[in-house]
């Protein structure tokens, strides 16, 4: 599940999927975090900036971790409900019903901005603008992704299959967990200073990885209601037969870490 644009993206309304998403789509792991912090990154007392933050799990998060967060998203919807669990968690992040590329924030302020799952969804160089803008001199912008790996899950694989018999063009299928995604237009404003990756079995029971997969962008967020119910039938039929109550699928975890300005030269 390592998405790609296509012609078809036009039609993706992240908002129809929000309460699946607030109660079904896990975040990354604990471990992401540590390993973030291990970088200096989501450390106490940081500006942050999330961008598509969807229903705010990662903003909520590094909130949790004595950060100061703003946090974005382009759908009203799941601001909506970030919001609410942010409330509902006693959590003081500044939110906005915004773009990546309208999102609003002040000028050298930011010490690390997050883009989770989403930057492929940006105009990179609108984006990479206002990264320049927002971002201390030190300041490091985040670009991170959380994909199942359908070729070692046979779970995975098989939900994948059941998604292209109800649209096709999704093209999110088949990631092998080697091809990384490119990221034109950053350079020379942003280069890289970092990057790690690493795998880990993500638990579920059969009731949230059907909501998982509703909280996705070749179902909930692409399908009109009929759509996802018939969907949603026969994942519930599949998983009856393949897996157990309980499960893990294992996913691939990454993290791409860019900072202003150009690499030094000899």
């Amino acid at each position: 599940m390592y998405e790609t644009t296509s012609e078809q993206d036009e039609r993706i309304d992240w908002g129809k999927t929000a309460a699946d998403y607030a109660r079904h789509r896990p975040g990354p792991p604990p471990s992401f975090y540590q390993r973030l912090r291990a970088l200096d990154i989501g450390l106490a007392g940081q500006q942050v900036l999330d961008l598509a933050t969807g229903t705010g799990v990662i903003a909520r998060q590094l909130a949790r971790q004595g950060c100061r967060v703003m946090a974005s998203d382009i759908a009203a919807e799941q601001v909506a409900m970030a919001k609410a669990l942010a409330q509902d968690q006693d959590l003081a992040i500044d939110f906005q019903t915004a773009s990546a590329e309208d999102t609003q924030a002040p000028e050298r302020a930011m010490d690390v901005v997050t883009a989770n799952q989403c930057f492929l969804y940006f105009d990179t160089q609108a984006v990479v603008k206002n990264l320049i803008r927002w971002l201390k001199p030190n300041g490091c912008l985040v670009i991170s992704h959380f994909s199942w790996l359908p070729h070692i899950d046979p779970i995975a694989q098989a939900t994948e299959d059941l998604i292209l018999q109800h649209n096709s063009h999704w093209q999110g299928a088949g990631y092998d967990g080697v091809t990384q995604p490119a990221y034109p237009g950053l350079a020379p404003n942003m280069h890289y200073s970092g990057y790690f990756y690493y795998d880990e079995a993500i638990p579920f029971t059969r009731d949230s990885w059907m909501g998982r997969i509703r909280a996705s962008r070749g179902i909930g967020a692409t399908l009109n209601p009929e759509q996802v119910a018939a969907f949603d039938t026969e994942h519930e039929a599949l998983l009856a037969k393949i897996a157990e109550p309980e499960f893990t699928i294992t996913h691939r975890i990454d993290a791409h870490i860019l900072r202003p300005g150009m690499v030094a030269t000899g």
